[in-house]
């Protein structure tokens, strides 16, 4: 039988492939991305809730940094600290944005520099 029979449905019938359906709500590995901007001290609590739940957080930080970069620093550093204890991730993009992921996912930094090898 011909590439060709396969394809317009002759010779052998279809040999029984099983296929499951999935229905939206069974759908368990889905990466939830939340939003949100700092605009205060107080913001770092919810935050670290949206990680405790799991979410990838995409946080704007311009409207702290242009207020207050002391209180800024401060929830930063909070936040950090709470990332790395949960086995998290935190990166700064640009100066207006830091992402931050729970311990299920990684932010790619680009490949590590090679180590120059010794001559001996």
């Amino acid at each position: 039988m011909g590439l060709l029979d396969k394809i317009m449905g002759k010779g052998e019938e279809e040999q029984g492939e099983e296929f499951v359906e999935v229905s939206p709500e069974e759908e368990k590995n889905q990466v939830n991305v939340k939003i949100d901007t700092m605009t205060s001290f107080a913001d770092a609590e919810r935050v670290l809730q949206h990680l405790r739940e799991g979410h990838v957080i995409f946080l704007r930080i311009r409207e702290l940094r242009e207020k207050n970069i002391n209180e800024l620093k401060r929830a930063v550093e909070k936040i950090k600290k709470t990332a790395n204890a949960m086995n998290g991730d935190m990166v700064g993009v640009d100066e207006d944005f830091l992402i931050i992921t729970p311990q299920y996912a990684r932010i790619y930094r680009g490949q590590p520099a090679e180590q120059p090898k010794a001559k001996w």
